[in-house]
Parts: C-alpha cells; structure tokens; sequence
C-alpha cells in the first residue's frame, strides 16, 4: 500500500480544522460563549490553535464573535434563566454549601447575601440556626429576606433597596447602593455562573455583575459560592479575578484543574460535600 500524498494529507487536515470548528460554532450556539481554555481541554489542541479557530468563525459564520477569553453568540447573548428553573438544580450541593456557609456565621455578626439559589440555601440554612443572636443581614433578594423573616428577632433582615429584576426577585441599580456604600460587614457570601482562574469570576447579566461588586467592597471578607458544575466556566461578565477573594465555598465535583490553578494562587477552596 502506497503511504497517503501529501494533498491527501492537507485535506484530511483541512477536514479536522473545519470539524473542530463546526463543533465549536454548534456549542456556541447552544451555550451561547465557550472559552478558550475550555475549548482547548476539550479538542486536545493549543489555545493558540483555538484562538485561530475563533478568529476565523467570527469573520465566516454570522452571529459569532471574538471577545476576551472566548466566543460568543451575538445576537442573543446569554438568555437568562429565571430563578425558579435553576433552584433545583444541584440541590444536594446547594444544600450542603448552605449548611457548611451557616457555620461560619455566629451570634453579633453583621454579613452580605447576595442573590440567588445558592445563596437562598445559606438563608433556610441560617433560619435553622436558632442559637444565634442579633445577627444581621443584608441582601438585595426580595425571596431571601421573606425566607429570613422566619428567623426574627434573632436575625435582622436589612433589603438594601432598588430596582426590581424579575426574574431573579433581585434588586440592582438604580438606588441599589445607598445603604451599600454606608455598611461594612464581616462576611459577604456571593454566588456566581461562572469560575475560570483566567478570566475571573462571572455572572451572565452585566446589572448583577456591578451590584455583586458593590457587595464585595461592603464586606471585609469575601466568600463565593457556587456549587462544582460553575469551575471552569466563564460567562458573560466579569465580577472580579479570582485574587480579588478570600475564598470559595463549593459542593460536589470540581473541576480538578480550575481548583489546582486556585490553590496555586494561595486561594483557599473548601468542599462541603467532596465527590470523587
């Protein structure tokens, strides 16, 4: 058997580069953003190579562009899912982190809790803490403050005011940062889409990504959590870089990379419920 030419290798090698990027471009599509670094684990190649494939799916194939760290779908760029079809979601995990979150906080103390399913399980977990006292807490979670409400007087419940986003029960910009800017407090627990040591933290809607930022410069220190599937993600915007936090709060599989690049940089990750 004569050993393939040199045309049919260039062609089977044109063939893997148009496969690959038709793969990314159907993953986009359906994800709507998908990260270099990602892709690259993903296809086994370079992110020199991916990046290349990037540059050229955003000039040939229409509604997909470059931007920092990825690719994403422009026309319709991070469809949000409404609370109550994620709060199931994890909930095992969820569970857990708001459990090993509710240890932390003990009776005097004043913390921050953002919005969301995670942060929801941190609030039942703290409504089950009947030994605390005149704990404090800020949120900007309309369901989050009904949930605490159970707990009073032992836990004062503080909404920090705004403008209501629907499909979160969450208050944003603008008036959402009067009390904020006024406040320090000991912890604030923040959840989160998306984990990548690279591009940083990352929530899929830019008026939630500015009112998590304003909460972490509220608190002295800074906790995220999320559950396993958010390592190695990145999502539309940007919070903050990985450095910018004390730690993270996490349940479940974590992607073993992401968590070793976090350890790495002398963050502190923690799993309340580690699965193999």
């Amino acid at each position: 058997m004569q050993p393939p030419s040199k045309n049919r290798e260039v062609e089977t090698e044109a063939l893997d580069i148009d496969r690959r990027r038709d793969k990314i471009a159907a993953m986009v599509n359906a994800e709507q953003f998908a990260s270099v670094q990602d892709l690259a684990r993903l296809f086994g190649v370079s992110q020199v190579t991916i990046r290349a494939d990037i540059d050229a799916l955003s000039k040939e194939r229409k509604g997909l562009r470059r931007v920092r760290g990825g690719i994403m779908r422009g026309q319709a760029p991070y469809a949000e899912t409404p609370y109550e079809a994620r709060s199931r979601a994890q909930a095992e995990d969820k569970a857990a982190i708001g459990h090993a979150a509710a240890a932390m906080v003990h009776s005097n103390d004043t913390i921050l809790l953002d919005v969301g399913t995670t942060t929801m399980a941190i609030a039942e977990a703290l409504v089950q803490r009947t030994d605390l006292t005149n704990v404090t807490v800020f949120t900007n979670g309309l369901n989050l403050a009904l949930t605490l409400e159970s707990a009073y007087p032992h836990i004062q419940t503080v909404v920090t005011g705004g403008s209501l986003r629907p499909l979160q029960h969450s208050l944003v910009e603008p008036m959402a940062t009067l009390v904020l800017e006024r406040i320090r407090a000991g912890i604030a627990f923040i959840g989160c889409n998306g984990i990548d040591p690279d591009f940083g933290i990352s929530t899929t809607n830019l008026p939630e990504a500015a009112i998590k930022q304003v909460i972490m410069r509220a608190a002295l220190r800074v906790v995220i959590v999320a559950d396993g599937s958010k390592f190695g993600r990145s999502t539309l915007a940007r919070i903050c870089g990985v450095e910018e936090v004390d730690s993270f709060l996490t349940a479940g599989h974590v992607d073993a990379s992401c968590a070793t690049q976090l350890k790495e940089l002398g963050i502190e990750v923690v799993n309340a419920r580690p699965v193999d």
